[in-house]
């Protein structure tokens, strides 16, 4: 037991990183994702191929490729760019190229998730609200988003939580700098220590559980509050109803 708290301990730093990673790349990531969404639904042709063209890109290649590509990218302006500014100390540095890789990608999923939503509107409310007499800019508040963040609040959860486990590969393909050791890492030093991978990864694969089950529950509240105006689901029955 004793073991078993000391190893929490020693992880408990490391899962600071991994958090940081999702939490510094959701809020860009849901951003971009609505602007793409809205682009590739534009009836504009090049704003709609421009932002197809990303979704498929991002969607079809492996995500520590992506990360591979853009270190590169980032490394090949070093000299001529990122040094002569003086900041290539953050340009290169992990806690920046790690969630920015990762909010390009949740992006492009996400995007795919919002046009899904976009396409399930109910064409009814769009021609009601038109009707009415409202702007495009008041149709899109009070009508499209709403119904678009509804139905696609429990699929972009389940985003969410991919999003954070992809955090365990930011340290795989990017340099570890000092004592900036994430999960994975951490369990990987520790695991060419005494080779016990049982213990150290399943301490690892425990917070990851512990942390994707606070997501889900957050977004769970949320999504209550967005359905607020639904009729409640019945609850279990504990007790058989003798009286009819």
């Amino acid at each position: 037991m004793d073991t078993f708290l000391n190893e929490l301990g020693l992880f408990a730093p490391a899962v600071l990183f991994n958090i940081y990673f999702a939490a510094a790349s959701i809020p860009l990531g849901f951003v971009f994702a609505v602007l793409l969404a809205l682009g590739k639904a534009s009836s504009n042709p090049l704003i709609s191929r421009l932002s197809r063209g990303y979704v498929y890109a991002f969607r079809g290649s492996p995500l520590f490729i992506q990360f591979f590509m853009l270190y590169s990218l980032a490394l090949s302006f070093n000299v001529a760019v990122w040094k002569p500014w003086g900041i290539s100390w953050f340009v290169l540095h992990p806690l920046f190229i790690g969630p920015l890789v990762l909010t390009l990608n949740t992006a492009a999923y996400t995007a795919e998730i919002f046009y899904g939503a976009l396409r399930a509107v109910p064409r009814g409310e769009i021609e009601a609200a038109r009707a009415y007499g409202m702007s495009g800019r008041q149709q899109f508040r009070h009508v499209i988003w709403p119904n678009l963040i509804r139905l696609a609040w429990p699929a972009y959860t389940n985003e969410v939580v991919f999003l954070f486990h992809a955090t365990c590969i930011v340290y795989f393909a990017l340099p570890v700098i000092g004592m900036q050791k994430d999960l994975m890492i951490t369990a990987k030093e520790l695991f060419e220590r005494d080779y016990n991978a049982f213990l150290h990864f399943s301490v690892a694969a425990l917070y990851f559980l512990v942390v994707s089950l606070v997501i889900f529950f957050l977004f769970g509240l949320v999504y209550r509050r967005l359905m607020r105006h639904m009729p409640a689901a019945p609850g279990l029955r504990y007790a058989p109803k003798w009286l009819r």
